[in-house]
């Protein structure tokens, strides 16, 4: 079932773009939105605030990608711009080959792909600027 809730920031003033239309599509998403809100190191952040062309393995057209966040953090006396993806692990990782070629093997495979043309098309876009890009999964977001 798909989670679909607006996130409302308490500090709006950290929020890169209209503080009123934060959309979390995952509890993951929700709790990431929660952290860069009350975390001081976060100096701002945004969600879905910026587009990334990729080529879609799909179609091969040329697709905009909308990263899940943009942080700017404070480490140390530098401040770190990063862009960050929120996947489950499951969707990092090429599928497992499977005895039968089935419909839901081929849908994982191309999800996948599609993933890896955004993420690779997202590393270069941020190597470009000087940011880092990173996935964080359940791993890294739960406790």
């Amino acid at each position: 079932m798909a989670y679909k809730t607006r996130y409302n920031p308490t500090n709006k003033s950290k929020y890169i773009g209209n503080p009123s239309n934060i959309i979390c599509r995952s509890l993951w998403e929700r709790r990431v939105c929660r952290y860069l809100d009350e975390n001081v190191n976060i100096m701002r952040w945004g969600s879905e605030e910026i587009t990334i062309p990729y080529l879609s393995p799909k179609d091969n057209k040329i697709h905009r990608y909308f990263p899940d966040f943009i942080v700017e953090k404070r480490n140390k006396n530098l401040i770190e711009t990063i862009v960050v993806e929120v996947k489950p692990k499951k969707q990092t990782k090429p599928p497992n080959r499977k005895k039968r070629i089935t419909r839901s093997y081929l849908r994982e495979c191309l999800t996948y792909s599609v993933n890896e043309a955004k993420w690779e098309s997202a590393k270069e876009f941020c190597k470009k600027r000087g940011w880092r890009f990173i996935i964080l999964t359940e791993d890294s977001i739960l406790p």
